[in-house]
């Protein structure tokens, strides 16, 4: 593939260090993926979104490099019942805009995490009741029922807290210049360009940030990303490909970092989301069964994956105390799948319309796939967008077949509730089975582990059959950066925290 530098980006990014820096400190580049989709805590669905989240955006807590939940914007919490959760904030923080990160603040977030339209987070914390101020740096929040996974809830966007001030004035538009309490605050964006932000010098650890910027490039192509880096026009890239990790190896200017993730890539299929659902794929279980049967994960990973990724049909992977040992891969069957759209009683080929994103990755992957399922009757288009658009695509119903991945959480409930369950925000498919949502529930409202564990086996099982989520596999985290970057803590969430990075001249 040829590789090429974006050359009027990079240009401009050789600029920004004419502009004045806070405190003469470094600015960091790094190369995305995607687009971010909306810069709002209570809207974002992107994995990128998270990455300049962790930038701009501080949440009561955070998890550490062994999965740990442990005090960000909190100093300290403590469940005082099976309900009830205290939090004590940190001392004299203040948001962007210089107004006051209180317990105030903290109700306002979590209330419209709950209640703004579009609200991505009310699926995560739907158990919440109500929330209460104790006193300026205490707050309480009151469950309607017990609920093991909601603390771990609070380490992502939902622990986010946004400045009220700044979110009134703006109402739908604070995604345009988002504050919050973070190390960085909002600078410009320029969609599917580039995202900066710059230091934040009444952040309450600015000891620990040692960067006078980061601008977030978006480079979709994994091979222009590489070509960026080798070049020095980008000091980071996260999710490089795994054909180009003996690249990096060998580049003395670069280093790598890869480890396991917590997420999966799957298809997500429209089963019951408006007229798109109206499709042999979208209404028959078994075309969708026959569709699985047709994917050779194995053959996929090794193929675009250099064999690094695991193949899956579960939502975490084989390291998660909710993984279930007897959910296991099918091997692929033409055979049994050719029967199943025999049953089905389907017009061959079955068309599937496959939105992909625009990376060359993606669409090799699409591609793949459409050529295993053309064996089993399956004529399958891919379709290539933007991710962002793909995302309101979703939101609206118009897609068939979705090829897109969660990045992942520690706890299970962050992977399978918000898409399983009936009505959450993030059910895109439209998927509704009133077992699993008793079975989703009643692990929110248990603590132990295996009870847990036995409830997520039979969502696992019931999503073999009716597939609204077919689970291809489950990905590594490569990241590659320049020599000169030191400091970088790899979290099996894959997000790139600025704390403690340096870079050198």
């Amino acid at each position: 593939m040829r590789r090429t530098l974006f050359a009027a980006s990079a240009a401009l990014l050789a600029a920004l260090p004419l502009v004045a820096q806070a405190q003469d400190f470094p600015t960091l580049r790094i190369g995305l993926a995607d687009d971010a989709d909306a810069l709002d805590p209570t809207l974002g669905r992107s994995f990128v979104g998270r990455i300049v989240f962790a930038s701009l955006c501080d949440k009561l807590v955070d998890i550490d490099a062994k999965l740990g939940v442990v005090p960000q914007l909190a100093a300290g919490y403590e469940w005082t019942d099976s309900k009830t959760l205290v939090f004590k904030l940190r001392p004299n923080m203040t948001f962007h805009d210089g107004t006051p990160v209180d317990a105030a603040a903290v109700k306002f977030s979590m209330e419209r995490h709950l209640t703004m339209q579009g609200s991505a987070r009310r699926g995560e914390i739907s158990t919440l009741d109500r929330v209460e101020v104790v006193d300026p740096l205490t707050v309480r929040m009151i469950l309607k029922t017990p609920t093991s996974p909601f603390l771990a809830t609070l380490t992502d966007r939902a622990g986010m807290i946004v400045s009220p001030k700044a979110a009134e004035a703006a109402g739908k538009d604070f995604s345009l210049k988002p504050v919050c309490a973070g190390p960085f605050k909002f600078v410009e964006r320029v969609a599917q360009d580039h995202i900066t932000v710059e230091r934040f010098d009444g952040y309450w650890n600015a000891a620990s940030i040692k960067l006078g910027r980061i601008v977030y490039r978006t480079v979709v192509d994994p091979s222009v990303r590489l070509a960026n880096l080798q070049a020095g026009a980008l000091d980071m890239a996260e999710r490089m490909a795994p054909t180009d990790v003996d690249a990096i190896k060998k580049d003395s200017k670069l280093k790598l970092v890869t480890y396991d993730g917590l997420g999966y890539q799957g298809i997500t299929f429209n089963v019951g989301h408006g007229d798109r659902a109206k499709t042999p794929v979208g209404q028959s279980a078994l075309v969708r069964q026959a569709f699985s049967l047709a994917i050779d994960r194995t053959a996929l990973v090794q193929v675009i994956y250099n064999g690094m990724f695991t193949p899956a049909v579960q939502a975490v992977p084989e390291a998660s105390p909710f993984y279930a040992p007897d959910v296991k891969v099918p091997p692929r069957d033409v055979a049994k799948a050719k029967a199943l759209l025999a049953q089905a009683g389907v017009k061959l080929p079955v068309v599937v319309d496959l939105t992909v994103t625009n990376s060359a990755t993606q669409q090799q992957e699409g591609e793949v796939m459409q050529s295993m399922a053309a064996e089993a009757g399956f004529d399958v288009k891919v379709r290539a967008m933007e991710f962002a658009a793909s995302l309101d695509a979703d939101d609206r119903g118009d897609f068939s077949a979705h090829l897109i991945g969660w990045s992942g959480r520690a706890d299970a409930d962050g992977n399978l509730y918000n898409f399983m369950h009936t009505g959450a925000p993030l059910n895109v498919a439209g998927y509704s089975n009133k077992d699993v949502d008793g079975w989703l529930d009643e692990a929110r409202a248990v603590s132990d582990v295996a009870a847990r564990r036995a409830l997520y086996a039979k969502v696992a099982q019931a999503n073999v059959t009716d597939l609204p989520l077919m689970y291809l596999y489950i990905n590594k985290w490569i990241t590659s950066m320049s020599t000169k970057l030191d400091g970088y803590v790899p979290v099996a969430d894959g997000i790139i925290r600025p704390q403690g990075i340096t870079l050198s001249k």
